[in-house]
């Protein structure tokens, strides 16, 4: 018996097989807000040029002629760009350093500002350093480039202020090292206006703000029947010590009271470190 031609059976949709994925990554789309500049992310606000070239803000407020065509940047909204934007997560500035977080654009400068793999600036006072760096490299900035820092072993030793009767602002700077951490003394001397003194002295632990709610630290000028003492938490490298001292959350005293405890011009400090 003869047997006709097979009829052939219109395709299956459900059988298939699955069409490749042609649409755009996140990692594609975020690559579109490169600045060619300086190869940061373009985030709203998003100008673009007169020929629809972005840059990103910092960028802009640099330069006078847009840097893929050169033509004037003028101030012209992309919308549709920024609607783009704040539909994707972009890493951290700081993801080389260790950072893993992706952000939307609305949260990602407020972390940034705040992030712990930022990089750490000198914290060594009254000079105008522009040194940033990991939390390892700022010992060995200090000990290469502010040899006049003096460094002191011990969990009490004495900070030695030479001449402080010398005009103007002034700081006086020590190292101290112990638990295996180093810790600067600053004092300061204020003078604002003749007459008008006022010095500060603070610890400042050159760690994050976690390992200095571990310690506690006590400064004490001692002199004939007085003794004038301050007891705190030390400030973190993070922290700074500019705003402390700005609202006195430090040992705060002045020229008549330095005197009392100064002999030949010097003022001692007794500085002692504890682990809570």
């Amino acid at each position: 018996m003869s047997r006709g031609p097979d009829r052939v059976q219109p395709d299956d949709p459900s059988q298939s097989p699955p069409l490749p994925d042609t649409s755009p990554s996140s990692s594609d789309l975020r690559k579109l807000f490169e600045c060619p500049f300086c190869f940061e992310y373009v985030l709203p606000p998003i100008v673009q040029c007169q020929c629809g070239h972005l840059v990103c803000v910092s960028c802009r407020q640099n330069l006078a002629s847009c840097p893929t065509c050169q033509g004037p940047l003028g101030s012209i909204r992309n919308l549709a760009m920024e609607k783009v934007a704040n539909s994707l997560t972009f890493p951290c500035k700081y993801a080389l350093s260790g950072c893993g977080l992706t952000l939307p654009p609305t949260e990602k400068a407020d972390h940034e500002e705040h992030c712990e793999f930022r990089p750490y600036s000198c914290p060594c006072p009254g000079v105008l350093c522009q040194w940033e760096g990991s939390l390892d490299a700022v010992i060995p900035h200090l000990m290469g480039q502010h040899d006049s820092v003096t460094v002191l072993q011990g969990e009490t030793t004495i900070f030695l202020a030479m001449n402080i009767n010398v005009h103007g602002t002034f700081y006086w700077v020590m190292m101290q090292s112990c638990f295996g951490l180093h810790f600067l003394v600053v004092l300061q001397k204020q003078e604002n206006h003749p007459g008008q003194v006022r010095f500060c002295a603070i610890l400042q632990l050159l760690a994050t703000a976690q390992q200095a709610e571990n310690f506690t630290y006590r400064l004490e000028l001692k002199g004939h029947r007085r003794q004038l003492t301050w007891e705190a938490t030390p400030q973190s490298i993070r922290e700074g010590i500019e705003t402390a001292m700005m609202n006195s959350d430090c040992l705060v005293f002045d020229i008549n009271t330095a005197q009392l405890f100064a002999e030949n011009g010097h003022l001692s400090i007794i500085v002692t470190i504890a682990r809570y």
